[in-house]
């Protein structure tokens, strides 16, 4: 039998992708009883994630600001989860449970990833499973994502694009995540696929400034937009 691990327990929260409703029940529970939170955040600021979960934190609560500067450094990003975890180590042995906040999933993209691998060897973990933004996307969008026996391809934007090519031809249902400054190669992808005029553009999921956009006049969007398109064109067909 295996040692019991010591310390405080490291939990892993997903929130959502950002209305606070959509925080589960076991979230929100653990916000308000854990002494301590962290969170990705950027260089200044409060993060995306301490804002979805704010109405659910009580005060006085220990906070740990993960600053990294949100770009394509690795490097930067693995000595700013480095530091995190050193910090979140230290409440963790000294008896106190720390909660990560991620939107989103903890274990889909999410920064949680990071740190479990970190801090799972040395201290207990428990995950809890949060609403991710391709689920919400397909709620906001009146949607289905899949049916029947479909195969999903979930694709980021930031990969080249015969990959994205690649992957998407192999599907029935594809969802394509970070979109922003990548809109003009996805576009050139999908309409090469044939799965353009039918595709659903969404940005922000869940946040007051939501939009939905028509595949054939979207200009521009921002890094937090997800497209969601279908073989038959509806999943249910």
């Amino acid at each position: 039998m295996s040692e019991a691990k010591p310390g405080g327990t490291l939990f892993g929260l997903g929130i959502g992708p950002g209305d606070s409703e959509l925080l589960t029940l076991k979230a929100a529970r653990i916000l308000g009883e854990v002494p301590v939170l962290a969170w990705p955040a950027p260089l200044e600021g409060d993060g995306m994630a301490r804002a979805i979960a704010a109405a659910h934190i009580p005060p006085g609560r220990i906070e740990i600001p993960i600053r990294m500067g949100f770009t394509a450094d690795r490097d930067g990003a693995e000595a700013a989860y480095d530091r995190a975890a050193a910090a979140i180590a230290g409440h963790l042995d000294e008896g106190r449970d720390v909660a990560v906040l991620c939107e989103g999933d903890p274990l889909f993209f999410g920064s949680f990833i990071y740190l479990f691998a970190r801090l799972s060897p040395r201290f207990p973990v428990e995950i809890v499973p949060g609403v991710s933004s391709v689920m919400a996307a397909a709620a906001s969008l009146r949607t289905a994502l899949s049916a029947w026996d479909d195969g999903v391809a979930i694709i980021p934007a930031t990969r080249p694009e015969t990959e994205i090519e690649a992957l998407a031809a192999a599907a029935d249902s594809v969802a394509i995540m970070k979109v922003g400054r990548h809109l003009p190669k996805v576009r050139r992808v999908l309409e090469r696929l044939g799965l353009w005029e039918q595709a659903r553009v969404i940005e922000r999921i869940g946040l007051p400034d939501q939009r939905i956009h028509d595949p054939l006049s979207v200009g521009e969007l921002p890094y937090f937009s997800i497209i969601l398109t279908h073989r038959r064109g509806k999943a249910w067909l």
